[in-house]
């Protein structure tokens, strides 16, 4: 089953939690949207290179305060976010 990014966050947002760096993994992600492990992985690099989510190298994976951020807009609207580096700070 195909799944969009946002609904990818959404369910990242509802297994983790920023402030408290609860995290979730892509494993139980896949699960709960009932889709490939394959495609969550895709979409939580893509929510990574924005800043959207933090992603460990022992697979663990949380929402950012940023990504809890961009949710709590509530906009039904296509929502663009650019990854390029020079926009980041150090």
């Amino acid at each position: 089953m195909s799944v969009t990014r946002r609904a990818v966050l959404e369910q990242l947002a509802t297994a983790s939690d920023a402030e408290q760096r609860e995290t979730t993994t892509t494993a139980a992600i896949a699960a709960a949207l009932d889709t490939d492990e394959g495609m969550v992985e895709s979409h939580l690099n893509g929510l990574a290179a924005c800043e959207l989510a933090r992603t460990y190298p022992d697979g663990r994976v949380r929402i950012t305060i940023t990504g809890e951020e961009l949710l709590a807009l509530e906009s039904d609207e296509l929502v663009i976010v650019d990854s390029d580096s020079d926009l980041r700070t150090n």
